[in-house]
């Protein structure tokens, strides 16, 4: 039965409801199990989520049309990174942004010629290969932010020590090292830097010290 020349059914409405739930599955699994859990950042996991599903229906529309693979490849390229431009994101969160196009682009232009094995596989391995990354790597990750110290006395060299333990004392933090910037001898205030391994930390840095100490 058709309407207006297109056919109100089509026997691709299960295949493209079942690859879509093994699409968000690995998706959500990635984003909301190792993503947010490590950077509780709600904003990128809505952005994630929404993509996956854009460009998994975009790719799976496309895939019926007769376009070329790199030209639909290149509108992706160019919705997922040119217009992200505008803000500056990091680098970590820009490697999340490509895993979750690269899971969308997979999961919705998979043809007959890639079994489901091989499909679910390739999902795995994905989420194998950042469960491994995350784990061990960021054991030695270190993590720096940039705090306004007023104790402007602190920033002698010979009372180095005194200084970062006034900083872990405030901060909650076990911190690796502490590198001190600019200073601003009409306020009294010092710019400093704090590093510190964010895995196996007993307190929370917190949004506080966006401001000063």
């Amino acid at each position: 039965m058709e309407f207006i020349e297109v056919p109100l059914f089509d026997e691709d409405l299960f295949k493209m409801l079942f690859r879509f739930g093994i699409n968000m599955f690995f998706v959500g699994v990635l984003v909301r199990y190792f993503y947010y859990r490590r950077s509780h950042n709600r904003n990128f996991m809505f952005t994630y989520i929404m993509i996956s599903v854009v460009v998994f229906f975009i790719c799976f529309t496309l895939k019926k049309l007769e376009l070329e693979l790199g030209m639909a490849l290149g509108l992706f390229a160019i919705f997922g990174i040119v217009r992200y431009r505008t803000d500056a994101i990091p680098i970590k969160e820009m490697t999340y942004l490509f895993i979750v196009i690269g899971i969308s682009v997979i999961n919705s232009l998979s043809n007959k010629k890639m079994s489901y094995s091989e499909l679910m596989f390739a999902n795995l391995a994905i989420l194998a290969g950042v469960a491994m990354l995350e784990s061990f790597w960021s054991k030695k990750s270190e993590s720096r932010k940039l705090v306004v110290l007023e104790e402007i006395e602190l920033i002698k060299p010979e009372n180095y020590d005194a200084l970062k333990q006034n900083l872990e004392e405030r901060t909650g933090l076990k911190l690796t090292r502490v590198v001190v910037g600019d200073v601003d001898f009409l306020k009294d205030t010092a710019q400093v830097e704090i590093f510190y391994h964010t895995h196996g930390q007993v307190g929370t840095l917190g949004e506080a010290l966006k401001a000063k100490l």
